[in-house]
């Protein structure tokens, strides 16, 4: 992992702390964004998004929603959103896989309920866990 790809990393964790500071729905937002064409601008090898920071990467995802992110229902404590931002980006960096495909890999609900286990863990570690976890649940 390079120094811009961690930075990214970083990036990423950010945003989805500020999409607590905003109150939007914690599960809508992480959905839309992995899903979005944001996070597959990100994806790519190189593009203009990956050097805009966390505020300019959160107008962009709204617009993409039409303007507006629900803010009712569960917001989650920054941490655990920061922990799945930056999980779901290194683990683009470290598989290649890209956001969409992680994302049903490992949707929301799975993250922040392994959380509390393995957000002390290596990435790479949470990240094998994870894969582990859904291979159990779907059969290759």
């Amino acid at each position: 992992m390079n120094e811009l790809e961690l930075k990214l990393c970083d990036i990423q964790g950010r945003l989805f702390e500020l999409s607590a500071e905003k109150r939007y729905n914690s599960a809508v937002f992480v959905k839309t964004f992995m899903t979005s064409e944001t996070a597959k601008a990100l994806d790519s090898r190189y593009n203009r998004m990956q050097w805009a920071g966390e505020e300019y990467l959160l107008e962009e995802i709204a617009s993409e929603a039409g303007g507006v992110l629900p803010s009712r229902g569960e917001v989650f404590s920054k941490d655990v959103l920061y922990w799945i931002g930056y999980i779901y980006r290194y683990w683009h960096y470290y598989s290649g896989e890209d956001s969409a495909k992680i994302y049903k890999q490992a949707p929301v609900k799975t993250m922040k309920r392994n959380y509390v286990m393995f957000h002390t863990m290596d990435p790479v570690l949470a990240i094998e866990d994870l894969k582990e976890i859904h291979g159990q649940r779907t059969p290759e």
